[in-house]
């Protein structure tokens, strides 16, 4: 049984998706070319019963388990690892993991970059940006601010674009993420993922087109009430500008969706759920207070929309949430 928000947006076409160049294949090979720059991470099984909610089966994806603390490093290493890098080094416009995960990748593989953010972009993950030796940059109210900077300076220096989610790597590295979570829980009914830009749920997509098509999986998509991206383009027909604010706008509040993930979304997610700034922050208090796990808001976004009862599962479906991200300085262990 599925119950969504009353401004929730339903996809699934039925004809084929669009999208060529980001597919099961392709995600296969990029996961063999990262595997050795990119951890596995952890999935763990509870149940709805832990959290006070009905007693479903219930496992999180632990990618706030990733290196840089979330899973967007797979797609900098996939875009790193993959095109051909000028002198002047790569550049990346970033609400702040993106930026993180593409400074992280360039150091490791010695490459210069440079990151722009704006404004609103945490402290944790700014001091993670500037501690992989990154040249950064912040400016602007929000990540279409910090886009448009780096869009100048890629024309100034010929620096190599690495975008957060509207290109075929970083789509392809986020992907891998679904192929890991079909070895380790191959009988999922339902993914929840949380959406900003779309390039996480659109990879995971990719990978899980054939089961999706086949009706043995669903994926939703779950966003913030304040930055409903995704639902916007679903309403319109494509990509649209739409409100980016709330307390997960540094990760989930992009301007709009990107063209290359809204074409596969628009195929293969079922429903996008919207969830309360409230909510968010009661799931980053649930995990911690259950799993002891330390979630972002954007990485909480999805679990969200169980706790918040916006979605019910059957009592038998298999849920699978994924964790997307734990840059966050909520816990202060000093004290």
């Amino acid at each position: 049984m599925m119950h969504a928000a009353p401004a929730a947006a339903s996809a699934v076409q039925t004809e084929p998706t669009p999208s060529r160049t980001v597919t099961a294949e392709r995600i296969s090979v990029t996961e063999h070319l990262i595997r050795p720059h990119v951890r596995r991470t952890p999935a763990i099984e509870v149940g709805g019963e832990d959290f006070g909610l009905p007693p479903f089966p219930l496992a999180f994806k632990l990618e706030l388990c990733q290196h840089t603390g979330s899973f967007k490093v797979r797609g900098a290493f996939a875009s790193l690892l993959s095109r051909e890098i000028p002198a002047a080094g790569v550049v990346a416009a970033s609400g702040g993991n993106h930026g993180v995960a593409v400074a992280f990748a360039a150091r490791k593989l010695a490459r210069p970059a440079k990151i722009f953010v704006p404004e609103i972009a945490s402290a944790a993950k700014i001091e993670r940006i500037r501690a992989y030796g990154a040249d950064l940059v912040i400016g602007g109210q929000r990540y279409a601010d910090a886009l448009e900077a780096s869009e100048r300076w890629v024309q100034e220096s010929g620096a190599l674009p690495i975008h957060a989610y509207d290109q075929p790597e970083t789509l392809l590295g986020q992907g891998t993420v679904a192929l890991e979570l079909a070895k380790q829980l191959p009988e999922l009914d339902t993914v929840l993922v949380a959406v900003g830009g779309g390039g996480l749920i659109g990879g995971m997509a990719a990978w899980f087109a054939e089961r999706i098509a086949a009706g043995s999986l669903k994926i939703l998509g779950v966003e913030p009430e304040s930055a409903p991206t995704l639902t916007y383009a679903l309403r319109a027909g494509r990509p649209v500008d739409s409100p980016a604010g709330g307390i997960a706008a540094d990760s989930l509040a992009p301007l709009k969706v990107g063209e290359l993930p809204f074409s596969i979304a628009r195929h293969y997610v079922r429903e996008v759920i919207l969830v309360s700034d409230e909510s968010i922050r009661s799931a980053q208090q649930a995990l911690w207070s259950v799993l002891r796990v330390v979630s972002e808001p954007g990485g909480a976004a999805a679990f969200a929309a169980l706790l918040s009862h916006r979605y019910v599962p059957s009592p038998q479906e298999r849920i699978g949430v994924i964790l997307c991200g734990g840059n966050t300085t909520a816990v202060n262990f000093a004290r």
